[in-house]
C-alpha cells in the first residue's frame, strides 16, 4: 500500500509536468516561427501603413531599433502619435518616426501621403503594405465609388506601389515591397472583376478573400514587371498568421465585451500576438535569404503555394489592366 501511494504521489507531478511540457510546444507551434537576424538598417527609409496598432506597429519598432526612419501611414495621426509615445518607451528614438495621415478609402489621402513623402525623401529601401480592414459588416462604396474592404485592402496598395515606386528604384541596395495578406485568398472560388464592386455580389467574408487574393495576383505580376525591367525593387506577399489584433474588430465571435472575455483564453493561446504575425513580414525586408527572391508568397518564413487563380497569368494580365483604371494611374 505504501508503494502504490508513494507511486501516486509521483505520478501526479509526473503528468503535470509532462501535459505542462506539451502545452508550451503547442504554444510555440501556433506561435510559429521567429525571426533571428540581427541586420542593422541605419539611415534607411521604410514606409509602414497600418503603423499605429497591430503588426504594423511591430514591424515599425523593430525597424526603428535597427536603425531605420519608418514613415508611418494612420488613419488617425492622434493615435499614430500616441502609438509613437508607447514606441518611444520601449525604447524607440522618435526622431526616426515620421507619422502621416493616410486613409487608404480616399485616394485623395493617398496621393496626399505619396506627395509628403516625395517632399521629404528622394529615395525608400522599402514599403509595407500591411493596412487593411477584415469583414467590413456593410456593403459601402468610397467616395472613389469602390466597395470598402476592395479599395482599402487592394487598390490602396496598387496606388501605393506604382506612386513610390520610382523612390524605391533609386534605392542604393536592393528595395523591397511587402504586402500583409492571408491565407483567406484561398476560400475564392473565381474571381469576377466586373462584380468587385456590385452590392448583388457582395458577402463580407468573399469581399476580404478577393482583395487579398488581388493583393497575392498583384505581387506576381509587379514582380514580373520589375524583373523584365531590370528593376532593383522585389515585391512578395505574406499570410503573417491567425493574429489578435484590431484587424478582427469586425469578427462575429469577437465584437462584443462578453464574448471577447469568454474567447480570451483560446485567443492567448491558438492565436498569434501581433509580434509574432510580423515575423514573415521582417523576414521579407530584411533577410539576406530573402534577397533577389521576388514574386513569391510566404508563410513562417517559407515559399508556399498561393491559389490556383492567383497562379493564373492571364487573370493576373487583366486584373492589372483593371486597377491601373480603377486607379486612375493610365
Amino acid at each position: 500500500m505504501e508503494n502504490e501511494f508513494l507511486g501516486d504521489m509521483f505520478l501526479v507531478p509526473c503528468c503535470v509536468l509532462v501535459g505542462a511540457i506539451a502545452l508550451f510546444y503547442l504554444r510555440s507551434f501556433f506561435k510559429g516561427r521567429q525571426y533571428t537576424g540581427k541586420e542593422k538598417v541605419k539611415n534607411k527609409v521604410f514606409v509602414v501603413t497600418g503603423a499605429n496598432s497591430g503588426i504594423g506597429k511591430q514591424i515599425v519598432r523593430e525597424l526603428n531599433y535597427r536603425g531605420a526612419v519608418v514613415y508611418m501611414g494612420c488613419r488617425s495621426v492622434e493615435r499614430g502619435e500616441k502609438a509613437v509615445t508607447e514606441l518611444a518607451m520601449s525604447g524607440c528614438n522618435v526622431d526616426r518616426l515620421i507619422v502621416l495621415p493616410l486613409d487608404l478609402g480616399s485616394f485623395e489621402s493617398i496621393n496626399n501621403f505619396v506627395n509628403a513623402i516625395k517632399e521629404r525623401e528622394v529615395k525608400l529601401d522599402g514599403l509595407v503594405n500591411n493596412a487593411g480592414v477584415m469583414f467590413y459588416p456593410k456593403f459601402q462604396l468610397t467616395a472613389d465609388g469602390h466597395e470598402t474592404t476592395w479599395q482599402v485592402n487592394y487598390l490602396s496598395n496598387v496606388i501605393l506601389c506604382e506612386k513610390l515606386l520610382p523612390l524605391l528604384e533609386v534605392c542604393e541596395d536592393e528595395a523591397r515591397i511587402v504586402f500583409v495578406s492571408s491565407r483567406a485568398h484561398k476560400w475564392v472560388g473565381s474571381l469576377d472583376i466586373d462584380k468587385v464592386d456590385s452590392r448583388s455580389d457582395w458577402d463580407r467574408f468573399a469581399s476580404y478573400g478577393k482583395s487579398k487574393l488581388a493583393q497575392i495576383m498583384y505581387s506576381k505580376l509587379l514582380a514580373e514587371k520589375l524583373r523584365i525591367s531590370g528593376s532593383p525593387v522585389v515585391a512578395n506577399s505574406c499570410h503573417p498568421g491567425t493574429c489578435y489584433t484590431n484587424l478582427l474588430r469586425y469578427t462575429p465571435l469577437l465584437n462584443t465585451a462578453i464574448l471577447k472575455m469568454i474567447a480570451a483564453p483560446f485567443v492567448w493561446f491558438f492565436m498569434k500576438t501581433p509580434k509574432d504575425g510580423a515575423q514573415t513580414p521582417l523576414y521579407l525586408l530584411l533577410s539576406a535569404k530573402a534577397s533577389g527572391v521576388s514574386g513569391k508568397y510566404f508563410v513562417e518564413m517559407e515559399p508556399d503555394d498561393p491559389s490556383d487563380i492567383a497562379m493564373d497569368s492571364e487573370m493576373r494580365r487583366q486584373l492589372y489592366v483593371y486597377s491601373k483604371v480603377a486607379c486612375n494611374l493610365d
